[in-house]
């Protein structure tokens, strides 16, 4: 199984950066964890807001704690909001349930770790994600 190294997560950030700026998109903060969740790399744009690294860690673990991008997790806090509060409260509040938190996986189905950005619109923030990630080759899963 292949790990999430440090050398791709900044791949990962680079190529996210690099979408932000195609798409014009406010100052961004990236998260990237490992599947263990533990974290990888960071990067805050200037201009970030104070709690940024902590939103993109709390869309990353939110991804990582469910399998699945955090599109998921929005559409299950609107249909099922005791869930999503009960599992926010087993994570010590560590999870962002919306667009953004985007889980990495290899061609093969593994999961390697996930992404989270934030800054701009959930859905903006969830396509730069994605594109980093398809940027190394590896798969994204939004939810």
């Amino acid at each position: 199984m292949r790990k999430l190294t440090l050398s791709t997560a900044q791949n990962i950030i680079s190529a996210a950066l690099k979408k932000a700026e195609e798409l014009q998109l406010k100052p961004l903060t990236i998260a990237v964890l490992d599947d263990g969740g533990h974290l990888v790399a960071l990067v805050r744009q200037d201009g970030s807001s104070i709690l940024r690294p902590q939103i993109a860690t709390g869309k990353a673990m939110g991804a990582l704690a469910v399998g699945t991008g955090t599109r998921w997790l929005q559409a299950n806090a609107e249909t099922r909001p005791h869930f999503v509060q009960a599992l926010n409260g087993a994570s010590g509040g560590a999870i962002i349930p919306v667009p953004g938190g985007v889980l990495v996986k290899s061609t093969d189905g593994d999961v390697l770790g996930a992404v989270g950005i934030t800054g701009d619109t959930s859905d903006n923030d969830e396509a730069a994600a994605v594109a980093g990630i398809e940027a190394v080759d590896l798969v994204a899963d939004c939810g």
